[in-house]
C-alpha cells in the first residue's frame, strides 16, 4: 500500500512524464537492450525501429501516475497489455529487471530534477504497479494451460496449408505437432508466432489476428507480406510468405487479445476493415453465422484494388446465402479489370455521408481494424454520428494508440 506522500510525490511528476516520458522510454530500451540483450528474444523489433512500443510505455506510465491513488481506472488497460504480455512469454522475473532500468533512464533524462525522493516514490509506484500486472497475468497463464486444448507459453503447430488469397496475404492452416485438441478463442483474438530466421541472432515474435471461426480443427492466420528492405515488418511476413512451406513446424502461442465480438448483444453488427484488418472482422463475421442465425451484419472492407483485397470470395459467399448479411467494398484505387468486373461498390475512401447512406441509421455495435489513418478517420466519423463509446471498438495491429491524436 503506498503512502500518501508517495502518492502525492508521483502525481507531482505527471507535467514532467507528459513532456519528456517518450525521451525516457527511448532510453529505458536502449539501457534494457544493453544490458539484457537476451530480452530481444521476445521484444518485437518492429515495434521499436518504429518507435510505437516507446510511445505506447510513455503512454501506459504517464496514465499510472495520473491514477495512482485510482489504479482501478486503469485496469482495462492492464488487461489489454497483459494479454500481449503472455501471448510473448514475458514473466515475473522481468519486472524487476524492466523497474531498475525504468528508474535509471528516469534518473538519467530528467538529471537533477529526479531528486532521491522522487526516484524512491517511483520505486515503490513501480513495485505496486508490477504486482498488479503479474497477478493478471498470472490468471491470464492459468486460463491459457488449464483450458481444454490449452498450453503454457509456446507449442509446436504444423503448417498444414498455405493458400494465397491476394497479391500481399497468404493464409497459414495450423494444426497442433502433438495431434492433440485445439483451445477454443473467442472471434478477434489473436495468437503469437515465434520465428528463428537463420542468420539472425535472436528469435521475432509476432503476433497475427485468427481469420476463422473457432470450433475448427485448425487456426487460421491470413498474413500480409511487407513491402520495403528498410522496413521492420517486412523481415517476418516476408520470411513467412517466402520461406514457410506446408508440413514445417512453428511455435505458437495461446490465443490472447480483449478486441473481440460481444456475442450477448443482439443489435445489427457493423463490421469495417481497411487492407489486412479484415482478418479479426473474417473471424467475427464467421462467427456470427455459426453462433448467431438472424443476426444483422454489414461488413464494409475498404483496399486499394481488387488485386490485393483478400477473402473477397468468402465474404461475398456468406452474404449469397445468407439473407442477414450485407457487404460493400470501397477501392481507392480499383484497375480496369476491377472496373470492368464492376466487383466494388465505392471508389475512393470510405465517407460518412456514404456510411450514413449505406447503414440508415447508427443502431448498432461498430467494430473496425485497419491501417492507423483508416481507423482514425473511421473514430471520428462514428463519434460525429454520435454513436456511444460502448458501442465503438477497435484493435490495432502493433501497440496502442490515441486514434484521435494519430494520423
Amino acid at each position: 500500500m503506498l503512502t500518501q506522500k508517495t502518492i502525492e510525490i508521483v502525481k507531482s511528476t505527471v507535467p514532467v512524464l507528459e513532456e519528456h516520458g517518450t525521451t525516457i522510454t527511448t532510453r529505458f530500451y536502449q539501457r534494457l537492450f544493453e544490458n539484457h540483450p537476451e530480452l530481444l528474444n521476445i521484444f518485437n523489433h518492429a515495434n521499436q525501429k518504429k518507435g510505437r512500443q516507446q510511445q505506447a510505455l510513455a503512454n501506459a506510465v504517464y496514465a499510472a501516475a495520473a491514477h495512482i491513488d485510482q489504479l482501478e481506472t486503469i485496469l482495462p488497460v492492464v488487461k489489454q497489455i497483459a494479454h500481449k504480455h503472455r501471448s510473448l512469454g514475458i514473466k515475473p522475473e522481468h519486472y524487476p529487471i524492466v523497474g531498475e532500468n525504468l528508474l535509471l533512464a528516469i534518473k538519467e533524462v530528467l538529471g537533477d530534477q529526479a531528486t532521491d525522493e522522487i526516484i524512491e516514490a517511483w520505486g515503490e509506484a513501480y513495485g505496486v504497479i508490477a504486482d498488479v500486472f503479474i497477478q493478471v497475468e498470472k490468471e491470464m497463464y492459468q486460463e491459457a494451460a488449464e483450458k481444454e486444448g490449452g498450453w503454457k507459453d509456446f507449442r509446436p503447430f504444423i503448417v498444414d496449408k498455405k493458400v494465397k488469397e491476394s497479391d500481399v496475404i497468404t493464409s497459414f492452416y495450423l494444426v497442433p505437432a502433438d495431434g492433440g485438441k485445439l483451445a477454443d478463442y473467442l472471434p478477434g483474438q489473436y495468437l503469437s508466432v515465434k520465428v528463428k530466421i537463420e542468420g539472425e541472432p535472436y528469435t521475432q515474435i509476432r503476433q497475427y489476428s485468427l481469420s476463422d471461426a473457432p470450433g475448427k480443427p485448425y487456426y487460421r492466420i491470413s498474413v500480409k507480406r511487407e513491402k520495403g528492405q528498410n522496413n521492420p515488418d517486412g523481415k517476418i511476413s516476408n520470411h513467412l510468405h517466402g520461406h514457410v512451406k506446408e508440413e514445417d513446424t512453428m511455435e505458437v502461442s495461446a490465443p490472447a487479445g480483449d478486441f473481440t465480438l460481444d456475442l450477448d448483444s443482439n443489435r445489427p453488427v457493423v463490421l469495417l476493415s481497411g487492407g489486412v484488418g479484415l482478418t479479426p472482422m473474417m473471424s467475427m463475421l464467421r462467427t456470427i453465422v455459426d453462433q448467431q442465425p438472424g443476426r444483422k451484419v454489414t461488413f464494409i472492407h475498404a483496399a486499394q484494388n481488387g488485386k490485393v483485397h483478400a477473402l473477397d470470395e468468402q465474404v461475398k459467399e456468406l452474404a449469397r446465402t445468407n439473407g442477414d448479411i450485407t457487404s460493400y467494398v470501397v477501392y481507392s484505387d480499383p484497375t480496369e479489370a476491377d472496373k470492368a468486373a464492376g466487383n466494388f461498390d465505392k471508389e475512393g475512401y470510405v465517407t460518412l455521408p456514404w456510411l450514413k447512406e449505406v447503414l440508415g441509421t447508427n443502431q448498432a455495435d461498430f467494430y473496425f481494424c485497419g491501417p492507423v489513418p483508416f481507423m482514425s478517420a473511421i473514430n471520428q466519423f462514428l463519434l460525429e454520428w454520435e454513436v456511444p463509446e460502448n458501442r465503438i471498438h477497435f484493435e490495432f495491429f502493433g501497440p496502442s494508440m490515441n486514434l484521435e491524436t494519430a494520423s
